[in-house]
C-alpha cells in the first residue's frame, strides 16, 4: 500500500473513531461547537510552543489535537445538515485553487509578492468589502498587528524601504517621549500603542515575526530569573534580601547559558 492510500486510511479511521465516539461517549455526545471552542484556541497554542520549541514530536502530536477538532466540528456540522467533512475539504480546495490562478489558470508572477497581492485582490473580487475583514476580532493585539499590515500591503499600502519604516518608529518615540513629558496617562496608551505598531511594522521589513521575538525573549527572561531564583535559594536568601548588585551576578552567569 502506498503512502497516499495510508493517509487516508488513518483519516477515515479517525472519522470512524468520531462517529463512535459521538454516539458512545457521553462527554463527547454533549459537545457543541461553542464548548469546544476554547479547547481549540488552547490546541493552537500548544502547536505555537511546541513549534517555536521546535519539538517535532509534539508538534505531531498536537497537529492531531487540531485534526480532531476539525472532524469534531464537521460532525457536529453534519448532524445539523450544514455542512460535513467533505464539504469543509472541497470547501478549502476550490478556495486554494480560486486564488492561485498562477498554478491553475494563465496569470504569471515574478515572486512571492505579487502572489499575496493577487491573493487580497482575489478576496475582494469574491465580495469581500474590505481586506482587513479576515483579521479576526479576538486574535491577541501583537499577532493582529502583524496581519493589519501584511493585509494592507498586500494591495499595495506599504512602506517602501525599511529605512523610512524606523525613520517612523524613531518619530513615534519621540511623540511618547513628549507626551510622557506631559504626564498625560490617555495619551501615553495611545502613542505608546502607536510605537509597538511601528515596531510591528519595521519588524515585517526585517523579515522577523515579532510574536515569535517576543515568546523568544519571553522564554529566554524565564530561563534567566528562575536561574536566578535558584541560585538565590542556594544561597539561602530571598531575592527580597538581595541587592540588585547581588542579583546582577547571577544574572550575568545566566545569560551564558545554552540558549539562553
Amino acid at each position: 500500500m502506498n503512502a497516499r492510500s495510508e493517509q487516508l486510511k488513518a483519516v477515515e479511521r479517525l472519522l470512524n473513531i468520531m462517529d463512535e465516539l459521538r454516539e458512545q461517549c457521553p462527554w463527547d455526545k454533549k459537545q457543541t461547537m461553542q464548548t469546544l471552542r476554547h479547547l481549540t484556541i488552547e490546541e493552537t497554542y500548544e502547536l505555537g510552543d511546541a513549534i517555536l520549541d521546535n519539538d517535532l514530536d509534539e508538534v505531531k502530536k498536537e497537529l492531531g489535537d487540531l485534526l480532531l477538532h476539525i472532524v469534531f466540528y464537521a460532525k457536529i456540522g453534519s448532524e445539523t445538515q450544514d455542512f460535513d467533512i467533505a464539504d469543509v475539504a472541497n470547501g478549502i480546495c476550490e478556495k486554494l485553487i480560486n486564488r492561485h490562478p498562477h498554478i491553475y489558470g494563465d496569470v504569471k508572477v515574478q515572486n512571492e509578492e505579487e502572489v499575496k497581492q493577487n491573493w487580497e485582490n482575489i478576496k475582494l473580487k469574491e465580495g469581500k468589502k474590505s481586506v482587513l475583514e479576515g483579521v479576526p476580532n479576538s486574535l491577541p493585539s501583537l499577532v493582529k498587528a502583524n496581519r493589519i499590515q501584511e493585509k494592507v500591503a498586500g494591495v499595495g499600502f506599504d512602506w517602501e524601504h525599511p529605512e523610512q519604516v524606523f525613520e517612523k518608529l524613531k518619530e513615534e518615540l519621540g511623540e511618547l517621549q513628549v507626551e510622557v513629558e506631559s504626564n498625560d496617562a490617555d495619551k501615553i496608551e495611545s502613542e505608546f500603542g502607536d510605537v509597538l505598531f511601528s515596531m510591528v511594522n519595521y519588524a515585517r521589513f526585517l523579515n522577523v515575526n515579532p510574536e515569535n521575538a517576543l515568546e523568544r525573549t519571553n522564554k529566554k527572561f524565564i530561563k534567566r530569573f528562575q536561574y536566578l531564583e535558584g541560585k538565590a535559594k542556594e544561597s539561602g536568601k530571598t531575592l527580597k534580601e538581595m541587592t540588585l548588585a547581588e542579583m546582577d551576578v547571577f544574572w550575568e552567569e545566566a545569560k551564558k547559558l545554552p540558549s539562553a
